[in-house]
């Protein structure tokens, strides 16, 4: 007698068992109640409570979440700090979303309605190579590459994410998607993984933008929601947590946060320093950035003057800077 059914078959079956009538012999009756049971599940966990306020829905045709393998560790993240290997200059009015580095050249998403841009900077100087407005409403949020070269962009409520070419920055395509887009980063395969506020990652198509998969990320010392700003070192998923002065490491295999990078030093650093007549205090940290090759990451925030590279080593290691 088959008693269990998988996750797709029962979000087939869940408009059916509704209003069916059960009057087949008892192992039908099973089946039906199996069902059933696995339609008010989907149902209870099909929104989730952004940041903001905002209540982020699953995509309509999104898989089911993905159970972790059963070897997962179960201890508590490592604890990290951040040790500057440099400091660069960072347009102290750039609402930075997002950071992405490409073939050395450094790439930046920043955000607020009317001021939202794209830009290629130069590194050294802070300075924008080439900068593009955003037209209308949208906020400007994270960016990431495609699989064969191209630029997306999200934007936060709108539901549009902008394909663009990496030399003009000219618009080639939209993709529209559903809830909030916070943070986007692209896995070794082309497929996509999008942030929304929330503890829960979307994966989605690299063709199409699609949603594949959502997972809710776990943490055994603290809560890991308002994933934000995100970036794939190949290995790992980094992700800022929005107003927390924290980076957390993720385990995308097991769904885990596996480390936590206790970025206090760096805002502290940033908040000290004197703002400049016109200009507005810094905000938080938003901003993390895997430079190829190395061990080494960008790590910037809203309105800050300033972009670190930084290592993110154990947090008993002595951190002073090694510039």
């Amino acid at each position: 007698m088959i008693v269990a059914l998988g996750a797709t078959r029962v979000a087939v079956l869940c408009g059916v068992v509704r209003f069916s009538r059960i009057t087949r012999a008892v192992a039908f009756a099973v089946v039906a109640l199996t069902v059933v049971a696995g339609c008010a599940s989907e149902e209870t966990s099909g929104s989730e409570t952004t940041a903001s306020g905002s209540v982020a829905t699953r995509d309509q045709g999104a898989a089911p979440s993905s159970a972790p393998p059963g070897d997962c560790p179960t201890g508590p993240p490592e604890s990290l700090v951040p040790q500057i290997v440099a400091e660069y200059p960072h347009d102290p009015e750039a609402f930075t979303q997002g950071l992405l580095v490409v073939d050395d050249q450094l790439y930046e998403g920043t955000g607020l309605v009317g001021r939202s841009t794209v830009r290629r900077v130069d590194l050294t100087t802070g300075e924008p190579l080439l900068s593009v407005t955003i037209p209308g409403p949208e906020f400007g949020e994270g960016i990431a590459e495609t699989a064969d070269g191209r630029l997306v962009q999200l934007t936060w409520t709108e539901g549009v994410a902008f394909v663009r070419d990496p030399l003009t920055l000219e618009v080639l395509d939209t993709w529209s998607y559903d809830g909030e887009g916070w943070g986007l980063t692209t896995l070794d395969d082309g497929t996509f993984v999008q942030s929304d506020g929330t503890s829960t990652l979307t994966w989605r198509d690299g063709a199409t933008f699609e949603p594949t998969d959502r997972r809710t990320i776990t943490r055994t010392d603290g809560p890991v929601d308002q994933l934000n700003e995100l970036d794939w070192d190949g290995t790992s998923l980094w992700a800022n947590r929005w107003r927390v002065d924290e980076i957390v490491r993720i385990d995308l295999r097991c769904g885990r946060v596996d480390a936590v990078v206790d970025t206090t030093s760096l805002s502290e650093s940033i908040r000290s320093r004197p703002v400049p007549d016109g200009l507005k205090p810094p905000d938080v940290l938003n901003g993390v950035a895997h430079l190829p090759g190395t061990d080494r990451f960008l790590v910037t925030g809203k309105l800050w003057p300033a972009l670190f590279e930084v290592r993110f080593v154990p947090a008993e290691t002595e951190v002073s800077s090694t510039r």
